[in-house]
């Protein structure tokens, strides 16, 4: 069996004067920027609410608010899957679904994003076949997965936020 190594990239944003709410129960949508050594590739992006470490019951505890996985060939289509091209950076967009929620004064707003979550979704092969479900011992192969953070090759969470008071100029 290969080797798995999963290493995400994680984001926090303190949130320190007031609560922050998302504006509509609408998706998240999410962009995110990777390259692969490969010729297929997950990524998953998870939204999470951290408590404070002062908190008397969930001190420091981390609550999934939203998450998805998408597999590589359905980046453009989920009827025609294709192969990603390596070490081409490609964007993902990752759809984080609807939600309603509120992040309390003094938690942080977590954006986690990783290429596994084995065992919760099976193994990618990381070597595109038109089914993952047909793939063969010898598809399974090591690759090295990127996720970019930079003016060119953005990754990223939108949401808009409701203001509670709002500043009129």
């Amino acid at each position: 069996s290969m080797p798995t190594t999963v290493m995400p990239l994680a984001h926090e944003a303190c949130i320190a004067s007031s609560a922050v709410t998302p504006s509509r129960p609408a998706p998240y949508p999410t962009l995110v920027g990777t390259a692969t050594t490969g010729t297929d590739a997950d990524w998953v992006v998870k939204l999470i609410d951290v408590y404070p470490e002062d908190d008397p019951k969930l001190g420091g505890h981390q609550f999934m608010v939203a998450n998805d996985v998408l597999r590589g060939p359905f980046r453009n289509s989920f009827e025609k899957p294709e192969a990603i091209t390596p070490n081409k950076t490609t964007a993902f967009s990752v759809d984080l679904h609807t939600q309603n929620y509120r992040f309390r004064k003094g938690h942080k707003i977590r954006v986690q994003v990783q290429s596994s979550w084995f065992p919760l979704i099976d193994r990618n092969p990381q070597t595109f076949v038109p089914n993952i479900f047909k793939a063969k011992a010898s598809d399974f192969r090591p690759a090295s997965q990127r996720i970019y953070r930079s003016p060119t090759f953005s990754s990223f969470i939108q949401m808009s936020i409701v203001t509670p008071n709002p500043i009129v100029p």
